[in-house]
């Protein structure tokens, strides 16, 4: 049986509320990819690391001793 109108704009408050809920916690977590360049209108904090890890997710980067690293393949970092 078809929803009346209301019944609809009833359950859509609910769902938007819950989803507003769970912004609001932070208790989500999100991916999102750019085919372009980024701009960073604040500051970039890159972790520090004393020796450059055995493991690394591929475009992770890191600083260690001055000095930028990126993850260019599984667990290779490359001097950016």
């Amino acid at each position: 049986m078809d929803k009346t109108l209301q019944e609809q704009i009833d359950i859509l408050k609910v769902t938007i509320k819950s989803l507003s809920d769970e912004v609001y916690r932070n208790n989500f977590s999100s991916h999102q990819d750019f085919n372009k360049s980024s701009n960073f209108t604040s500051s970039l904090k890159v972790p520090h690391y004393e020796l450059v890890p055995i493991v690394g997710e591929v475009g992770q980067i890191i600083e260690v001793g001055g000095v930028l690293y990126i993850c260019s393949s599984p667990n290779t970092f490359t001097i950016v």
